[in-house]
């Protein structure tokens, strides 16, 4: 039996291709791609790669290519329906057991589409064209939307007295329409009436782009109805379970790792007339596990930014402690606080794509911080209220599904409330201050040598051996001359020295003219110093060192050349390509 295209795009779209593989594979991020050893054959320098953007997998050793569904099969050796089974259960969604139920739901949601698509089209197609709507064309105006925005989110309005209902009772029956949400019985004047009836509509859509549900906003004052209202929950639309703008934001995964959670559906329009097409939006409800779960699918740092003011902070308290249960080593939860009377469409537009990303820059939050800062807030300086205080972190803590992730959000908390009270532990005082000020420079340690590239630290090592070993290397030049490097500050300064040493003159570190910070980030950083110090007299062992610097350098030269070509591979599939690509794989074998 088939199952449905739509199933199986269903969970493709849940799914990238990196996050089904890296549950077998070890994976590393290389430009647009992903590397990693092949599981179809024993090797030790990667050939396997990963294109979430073209959703396929590559195997240069073995040539085995393929989407999710092909890997699912081929490692774990399954037949196509239970590779769709597994793959279904990866993605949370229901297993299709090809029952009358199933088929039968299916139908209906054929129906359900087909009304909605239906629906939001045709007023769609009435804002962009129908004279008689020019009032909800001034609104959008006024709020500086353009018919570029409408079409892209197929913005849509509604007049006061629709009958489009009418229209599609020809072709469906009543209780079906109902079912959908976007009509209810008027029991007073038995009609049939538009939910939405005198609003701008924002089809809320599935992460195929399919319209599943609505959110509307009135364009008048009338202080007697709701400002934004939603498509109650139907078979097919569960508030807590969907994201508005999820089925174009997640597209953007690929070249960007933080995703902005905001409001509004007038948020995410905004920021997306201003560049930023990162966001999406919860639907009027609070922030769920599987709205978290879904958008960590796709994105590494999940930026909450509500309104700025008193109700977008309590939703952003109320978020934080939802979310905080869901956070995962690899993944951030972090908030963004806008000044006060400003939400994210007002603020970009008076400010500016850069001046929005700079600023969250300097003033996100990560999640731990935020529910610190806020309790401390509401803390007294007594026993009571400090007790009260450390209770309510310990029981958020505990929360957290992830072990690791649990264990250090309540050291943090812990260590902070130490702070607080630096009496509560006088006699351990000396020691806990000692142990503080170590962890800090450890800190500060590891994050220095984080920002810098392995190849950097490679290059250190050469430079490191080069300016202690002068007199060794001005008598071997031909050991070095032909070394490449790849940071430009590190190529000029290695040039400049192996240009001194070529000279006939003796040459001392202080001949060099480096500058005392570089020398001492090289002494700081330098891999190799470890090693040097027990080898430093013997010139043999100097020179192997050398060599396998040397070697590492040139294997880093070739990665480069291999990216490309990777990149121009997955592009036109060419045999000449394919060749070029062996040939510099076993040129890295041998090296």
């Amino acid at each position: 039996m088939k199952y449905p295209k739509e199933y199986l795009d269903e969970i493709k779209n849940r799914l990238k291709v990196s996050t089904v593989v890296s549950k077998t594979v070890s994976l590393k991020k290389r430009g647009k791609e992903f590397v990693g050893l092949s599981p179809f054959k024993n090797e030790k320098t990667p050939s396997f790669t990963v294109n979430d953007e073209k959703e396929f997998y590559h195997c240069f050793a073995t040539s085995e290519h393929g989407n999710i569904f092909d890997f699912v099969m081929k490692t774990q050796n399954l037949k196509f329906g239970e590779a769709v089974k597994f793959l279904a259960q990866l993605a949370g969604m229901q297993p299709y057991m090809f029952s009358k139920q199933d088929e039968e739901r299916e139908k209906k949601w054929n129906e359900y589409k087909s009304i909605y698509s239906n629906y939001v089209d045709f007023y769609h197609n009435e804002l962009l064209k129908n004279e008689n709507y020019s009032i909800a064309r001034d609104y959008l105006k006024n709020r500086s939307l353009g018919k570029d925005e409408v079409k892209k989110f197929k913005i849509g309005y509604i007049e006061k007295n629709p009958n489009y209902f009418e229209k599609l009772k020809k072709d469906h029956n009543e209780q079906t329409l109902v079912e959908t949400g976007l009509f209810y019985f008027d029991e007073k004047n038995k009609i049939y009436v538009e939910r939405f009836r005198g609003r701008l509509i924002f089809p809320i859509n599935n992460i195929s782009g399919q319209p599943i549900a609505l959110g509307g906003r009135i364009i008048e004052n009338l202080d007697y109805l709701a400002k934004y209202i939603n498509s109650p929950e139907t078979h097919f639309f569960k508030k807590g379970s969907n994201l508005y703008n999820l089925d174009l934001a997640r597209k953007f995964s690929n070249k960007i790792d933080h995703i902005y959670l905001v409001e509004g559906y007038m948020d995410v329009v905004g920021l997306s007339k201003k560049g930023i097409d990162n966001a999406v939006a919860n639907l009027g409800t609070s922030l769920t596990d599987k709205q978290i779960s879904t958008l960590n699918q796709f994105f590494d740092d999940i930026i909450i930014c509500f309104d700025g003011d008193e109700s977008g902070y309590k939703a952003a308290v109320r978020a934080a402690e939802n979310s905080i249960k869901e956070l995962k080593p690899e993944k951030q939860i972090s908030f963004l606080f806008l000044p006060d009377k400003e939400d994210p469409d007002s603020y970009v537009n008076k400010n500016g794509k850069a001046n929005f990303i700079e600023f969250t820059k300097k003033t996100k939050l990560s999640i731990h911080q935020f529910i610190f800062v806020h309790y401390k807030k509401q803390t007294k300086n007594n026993p009571s209220s400090m007790a009260i205080f450390e209770k309510k972190l310990r029981g958020i803590a505990n929360t957290i599904k992830d072990d690791f992730i649990k264990k250090y959000v309540l050291e943090y908390f812990l260590e902070k409330i130490a702070e607080l009270t630096p009496h509560s532990n006088q006699n351990n005082k000396r020691f806990y201050s000692k142990k503080t000020k170590s962890l800090e420079s450890t800190k500060k340690y590891f994050q220095e040598s984080q920002s810098l590239t392995g190849v950097e630290l490679k290059e250190f090592s050469l430079l490191y051996l080069v300016i202690n070993k002068l007199d060794l290397l001005q008598a071997n030049t031909h050991l070095i001359e032909n070394i490449k490097l790849f940071t430009e500050l590190n190529k000029k300064i290695f040039e400049m020295i192996v240009k001194k040493l070529k000279s006939d003159s003796q040459i001392k570190i202080q001949d060099l003219n480096l500058d005392d910070q570089l020398i001492e980030k090289i002494n700081k950083f330098a891999p190799i110093k470890h090693i040097l110090k027990n080898q430093s007299d013997d010139d043999q062992k100097i020179i192997e060192l050398l060599e396998d610097i040397s070697r590492d350098l040139m294997n880093y030269d070739l990665e480069f050349r291999i990216q490309e070509l990777e990149s121009k591979f997955s592009v036109d599939m060419s045999e000449s390509t394919f060749d070029e690509l062996k040939e510099l794989k076993k040129k890295q074998n041998l090296n």
